[in-house]
C-alpha cells in the first residue's frame, strides 16, 4: 500500500482543504515545509522519500481552464509521479493534461458530464493511466445534475468497472481535513465485491488508520492534513514500512 501525499492548489498556492468548503480554504501551515508554493511543497515530499503525489488543481476545476503550465512545471521539477484531478471531462482536456508529463489522469465524478467518458479515456490512454474518483459527500455521490451515472455509490463503481476502469479513488470530501476517520465498512464491501485497485481519501487521523487500511487491502491512501500537522510523521511511516 502506498501513502500518497496530497496538495490542493488554489490561487497558485497549496491550501488546507476542509470539508470541501473551498471558499474557506487558506494557504497551508506545515511542519514539513515553510512555503505554500506547490513546487516547494512537492520537492519537500520528494526529499522525504515519497514517490507519488496527488494534485487537485482547484484553479483548473473551478475555472475550467486549459492552461496546465503550472502542472507541467510541477511534473518537470518535482521528480514525483503525479496523479492529477484538473476537472477533466473531455478528451481534449485529457490529452492536454497528459502532455504535461503527469503520470495518471484523475476523472472525478464531481466534474464528469457523461459516464461514457470513462470508457473513452480508458480506451485511449489505458486503464493504468486513468483513475476514477468517486467523489462523495458522506454517502451522496457528488456529480452534476445532468450526470447519467447511477446515483448509488456502489452501483456507480460497478458501472465504472464495466467501462474498463481498474483503479478508483473513494474520496469523501465531507471527511477531508476533519480527522474523522474513513468509512471502513463501505471500503470493505467495495474490496470484497469488486475487483478494483482502491485508493482512499479523506478522514485519515493517524498511523493506526493507515495500518488498518493496509490490512483491509487498499492500494493507496491519500493524506494531507495529518502529514502537514505532524499527526503522521515520516518516522512513523518508515517504522510501519509504509514509506
Amino acid at each position: 500500500m502506498k501513502v500518497i501525499p496530497v496538495i490542493d492548489v488554489l490561487n497558485s498556492a497549496v491550501v488546507h482543504a476542509v470539508g470541501g468548503k473551498r471558499s474557506e480554504y487558506r494557504p497551508i501551515q506545515s511542519v514539513l515545509c515553510n512555503s505554500s508554493g506547490p513546487l516547494q511543497v512537492a520537492q519537500t515530499f520528494k526529499a522525504l522519500g515519497f514517490s507519488d503525489l496527488y494534485v487537485a488543481d482547484l484553479d483548473a476545476i473551478i475555472d475550467c481552464s486549459m492552461n496546465f503550465q503550472a502542472l507541467k512545471r510541477l511534473a518537470d521539477g518535482s521528480g514525483l509521479n503525479l496523479m492529477v484531478d484538473a476537472g477533466v471531462a473531455s478528451m481534449e482536456r485529457a490529452e492536454s493534461l497528459l502532455k504535461t508529463g503527469v503520470s495518471k489522469l484523475v476523472v472525478g465524478t464531481e466534474t464528469l458530464q457523461n459516464k461514457s467518458f470513462v470508457g473513452e479515456a480508458v480506451k485511449a490512454f489505458g486503464s493504468d493511466r486513468v483513475i476514477v474518483s468517486l467523489d462523495l459527500n458522506g454517502e451522496k455521490v457528488l456529480a452534476k445534475p445532468a450526470f447519467d451515472g447511477c446515483a448509488d455509490p456502489f452501483c456507480l463503481l460497478r458501472e465504472f468497472k464495466s467501462l474498463g476502469a481498474s483503479q478508483v479513488i473513494v474520496l469523501d470530501l465531507a471527511r477531508v481535513g476533519g480527522g474523522e476517520g474513513v468509512n471502513v465498512d463501505f471500503l470493505r464491501e467495495v474490496l470484497k465485491s469488486l475487483a478494483l485497485n482502491v485508493y482512499v481519501g479523506g478522514g485519515v487521523r493517524g498511523i493506526s488508520d493507515l495500518v488498518e487500511l493496509k490490512n483491509l487491502g487498499v492500494s493507496g491512501v491519500l493524506v494531507a492534513s495529518a502529514l502537514h500537522s505532524g499527526k503522521i510523521s515520516v518516522e512513523e511511516l518508515r517504522k510501519a514500512k509504509l514509506l
